[in-house]
């Protein structure tokens, strides 16, 4: 049964941050970090169906205001390009701080989607209070861009929770090698589940309804999602 739920813009510590939230907490959270779009509409879409599970959501705001529902994506890119990896996971941190304290949640996880799914990982390592860690095609080229300055892989095999990575076979920004090693890297870990997912025929960011135009990518994320939903009861209940 959906939960009745209530969504507001809040700032936590100077930060933006999107709130979806059971009407009756249930003591779940996720952490949620968006892809470029910033907090758009359709991060708020994820968010509202975590909520509406019953599992309070707060999305971090790496663009603080500014989304793809008014701002060109060549825009979106410069300020992407601008992110710094340990500042990032700093405001991380004191969203996180605040679901745990303010919001008195009990057991709480990080989504993300392209960026956030990279940095679900980073976060992963650096976070021992984390419930879980799903990271939904994440942004990790074989190349780091210039403001990466922590890597992914490494990152990933420290992780102490357990974490679902969903990849999509035709990712031409994350070639397979590097899903193969970050694969690896999480498969390494001997205290904590993997489940890794691979989608041979789906695109990267096929979690986006931008890109269900291409059946392949609706029919992946139809696939996943009830998945990643699941996992999520499972590891915050």
């Amino acid at each position: 049964m959906a939960h009745e739920i209530g969504t507001s813009n809040v700032r936590v510590d100077g930060l933006n941050a999107y709130l979806a939230a059971p009407r009756e907490s249930t003591g779940a959270g996720m952490l949620l970090l968006p892809m470029i779009t910033g907090i758009g509409t359709r991060v708020r879409e994820f968010a509202d169906e975590l909520a509406a599970a019953g599992v309070t959501t707060l999305s971090w705001d790496p663009f603080d205001g500014v989304s793809m529902d008014d701002t060109p994506r060549e825009t979106m890119v410069e300020l992407m390009n601008n992110l710094d990896d340990e500042t990032c996971l700093a405001e991380m941190r004191t969203l996180l701080d605040h679901m745990f304290g303010e919001l008195g949640l009990e057991q709480v996880g990080v989504v993300g989607y392209c960026l956030g799914g990279r940095f679900a990982l980073l976060l992963g390592a650096r976070e021992q209070r984390l419930a879980n860690v799903v990271a939904y095609h994440p942004t990790v080229p074989a190349t780091p861009a210039a403001n990466h300055t922590l890597d992914a892989v490494e990152h990933a095999s420290r992780i102490s929770a357990p974490v679902m990575m969903l990849y999509p076979g035709q990712d031409t920004i994350v070639p397979h090698e590097v899903f193969a090693a970050l694969q690896e890297a999480l498969q390494s870990r001997t205290e904590a589940d993997s489940i890794v997912h691979l989608y041979p025929q789906a695109h990267h960011g096929f979690s986006d309804t931008l890109s269900h135009g291409a059946e392949v990518n609706e029919a992946a994320y139809a696939v996943s999602q009830p998945q990643v939903l699941a996992f999520v009861h499972a590891t915050t209940s």
